[in-house]
């Protein structure tokens, strides 16, 4: 074999999306400085939560809607990450149903909703422990060229 050709590694997809996310979160600072942790990752699904502390609270006791968003937004890229493709945001939008108080754990469910040539929709819900609906999002994804871990074989199912 040449040196201009590469040895890739082939893996199933929750592998796949299991390593995607480790690349990812290792660079993550933002959703790591907020205290998030990722639950589960599978193909098209991301499942992450935060405890809201004192200092994420807005001046009417909540917690800041940036932070929501925030943590909505979080899931979604993971979720649309997992194939080893650079996937980025190109839109996203919220709809906060319900206030997150002090202490509150939420809880981010992102899964593809449709994926089409460089595009997808995921939709994430967020919930509180109790299991009452916060917000709801809805983030549009982006493919660049380019790969999150190097070696290892892109997936192309669902393309």
């Amino acid at each position: 074999m040449s040196e201009e050709q590469s040895v890739t590694e082939q893996v199933p997809a929750p592998e796949m999306a299991r390593r995607c996310a480790e690349a990812m979160w290792r660079d993550d600072y933002a959703s790591r400085a907020l205290g998030m942790t990722i639950e589960e990752v599978a193909p098209r699904y991301a499942r992450i939560s935060m405890s809201v502390r004192k200092d994420m609270l807005n001046g009417h006791a909540s917690c800041h809607g940036g932070l929501i968003f925030t943590l909505a937004d979080s899931a979604f890229a993971f979720a649309c990450n997992w194939s080893n493709r650079l996937t980025v945001a190109s839109s996203g939008t919220i709809e906060f149903l319900a206030p997150a108080r002090e202490e509150d754990l939420l809880t981010a469910i992102a899964e593809e909703r449709s994926r089409s040539g460089r595009t997808g929709v995921y939709d994430a819900t967020v919930t509180n422990q109790a299991g009452d609906l916060v917000a709801l999002f809805r983030g549009r994804s982006y493919t660049l060229h380019g790969q999150l871990v190097d070696g290892l074989e892109l997936d192309d199912a669902g393309r």
